[in-house]
């Protein structure tokens, strides 16, 4: 069975992890979650209020991560998925997540990040003269990595899908998998 490896850690957005973890289960892929660490993640949820001028957090779902980032051989997986949340903010300055991150961009494997997950790409210095969708507050950040920022659903380049936060899962999962299933079947 074909292996999917998910990047987090706690203050991932709940249903940015829990979303693409189900759905490619379904799919037939083996889904292992990584983080800084070995321990019990704890997920949140991001919402809108009337009268705020940003999203707010919540307490979510706890998670066990399956592998520490320095565990993670990266060649045994055939995609990566990056959810969002305030995860990427801390973990984008661990080495073995940047190191992880390289060798699926060199490697030309599948890849879908999500909300603030960009801030992982921007940081490992991959988005370079691509085109990817982001949280829209992170535009700023996007561009000063070289890439064109795309407020979109469900954003491809190459082997790359981007969207912009859970509202675009349909989107944004639809097209990647399309893209695992000609690039690497789950069977």
């Amino acid at each position: 069975m074909a292996k999917i490896l998910i990047l987090t850690g706690d203050a991932a957005e709940s249903l940015e992890v829990l979303y693409p973890y189900q759905r490619l289960r379904e799919e037939g892929y083996e889904v292992h979650i990584a983080a800084p660490s070995r321990k019990k993640l704890q997920f949140v949820v991001h919402d809108f209020v009337a009268g705020f001028d940003t999203y707010t957090e919540k307490p979510g779902y706890t998670w066990d991560a399956d592998l520490a980032f320095a565990e993670v051989d990266p060649a045994a997986y055939v995609a990566l998925v990056v959810p969002g949340g305030r995860a990427p903010e801390y973990i984008r300055n661990d080495a073995d997540c940047a190191r992880i991150v390289a060798h699926f961009f060199a490697a030309d494997k599948p890849v879908a990040q999500l909300c603030h997950a960009a801030l992982i790409f921007t940081a490992a210095g991959v988005l370079n003269g691509r085109r990817t969708a982001a949280y829209p507050a992170l535009e700023p950040d996007v561009t000063a990595a070289g890439a064109e920022f795309v407020d979109g659903a469900a954003v491809v380049d190459g082997m790359m899908v981007s969207a912009r936060a859970w509202p675009d899962h349909p989107e944004w999962m639809r097209e990647f998998i399309q893209i695992l299933r000609a690039k690497s079947p789950s069977v």
